[in-house]
C-alpha cells in the first residue's frame, strides 16, 4: 500500500464484494470495520483478517436506519481510532416490473441503497475533515448507466450514487477528501446467483458474458481491487470518478 495503514469502514462487508473488499484493505494495513446486518458472517469476516495479524470490527447494523448506521461507526471509531476510509457498498437488489412496484419497496430499497450511503458519509465526514484527509467510496452498478429490465427502482437508486459521487467530489475536494465510484458489472457474488438461480435475467446469464470482451464472470476481488486503489494515496489526484469493472461490456 502506498502510505499510511488507516481506519476504514466497509459497509455490507459480510459477502461478496464487500468482504473481498474488507479483505483487501486489511492485506493493505488497514484497520477494518464492518457493518453488515448479518453479524455472524461480519465476525467471520473480521476473524480473518484478524487472524492474518491484522486489525478489524465487526458491527451489526442496518444501513437502511440513521441510528444503526450511527451506532455502528461510533463503535468502530471507540474500537480502531478516527476514520479516513469509507467504503459504501450495502444494497439490495431489486427485479420487479414498474407496473408491480410499490411505494414502500421503493423507499426500503433507496433508504438503503442511496441514503444509507449518504448517511454513513455524514457519519465520518468529521474524522477525515479532522484528518485533512479522506476516502469515500461508493459502489455503483454497470446497469445504473445502461438501463435493465424490470430494475428500475435498483438502478435509480444506483443512478443517485454516481450523482452524488460527482456533487460530493465537488464539495469535499478542498477539504482534501476524493470521492469516486466503482460500478461493478455482472460479478459473481450471492446476490448476482440468486438472480441467477431464479431465472431473472432476460437471457441465459452465459449470453449475456459471451458478448464481453473478457467473457467471464467478474469476481469479487476484482471490485475490491478498484476499491483499494481509490482508497490509497496514489488515487489522490482522482475524484469525481466512476470506474466500470464490467470486463469491457459496451455501453
Amino acid at each position: 500500500m502506498a502510505g499510511a495503514a488507516r481506519v476504514a469502514v466497509v459497509t455490507g462487508g459480510a459477502a461478496g464484494m464487500g468482504r473481498a473488499t474488507s479483505l483487501k484493505l486489511a492485506a493493505d494495513g488497514h484497520a477494518v470495520g464492518i457493518i453488515d446486518v448479518d453479524l455472524a458472517g461480519a465476525q467471520a469476516v473480521a476473524e480473518t483478517i484478524m487472524a492474518a495479524g491484522g486489525r478489524a470490527i465487526a458491527v451489526k447494523g442496518d444501513i437502511g436506519e440513521r441510528a444503526q448506521v450511527e451506532v455502528a461507526i461510533a463503535a468502530i471509531r471507540e474500537a480502531l481510532g478516527p476514520i479516513t476510509v469509507l467504503v459504501n457498498n450495502a444494497a439490495i437488489e431489486n427485479f420487479t416490473a414498474i407496473e408491480d412496484l410499490d411505494d414502500a419497496t421503493w423507499d426500503r430499497l433507496m433508504a438503503i441503497n442511496l441514503r444509507g450511503a449518504y448517511v454513513a458519509a455524514q457519519c465520518v465526514l468529521p474524522d477525515m475533515v479532522a484528518a485533512g484527509w479522506g476516502r469515500i467510496v461508493n459502489v455503483s452498478a454497470f446497469g445504473a448507466q445502461i438501463g435493465a429490465p424490470n430494475m428500475a427502482l435498483y438502478t435509480a437508486s444506483k443512478g443517485g450514487i454516481i450523482s452524488m459521487t460527482r456533487s460530493l467530489a465537488i464539495e469535499l475536494g478542498p477539504k482534501g477528501i476524493t470521492v469516486n465510484s466503482v460500478s461493478p458489472g455482472f460479478i459473481d457474488t450471492p446476490m448476482a446467483r440468486r438472480a441467477i438461480d431464479g431465472g431473472l435475467f432476460p437471457v441465459p446469464y452465459e449470453q449475456i458474458i459471451a458478448t464481453y470482451p473478457i467473457p467471464r464472470l467478474g469476481q469479487p476481488e476484482d471490485i475490491a481491487a478498484a476499491c483499494a486503489f481509490f482508497a490509497s494515496d496514489a488515487a489522490g489526484y482522482i475524484t469525481g470518478q466512476v470506474l466500470g469493472v464490467n470486463g469491457g461490456a459496451a455501453m
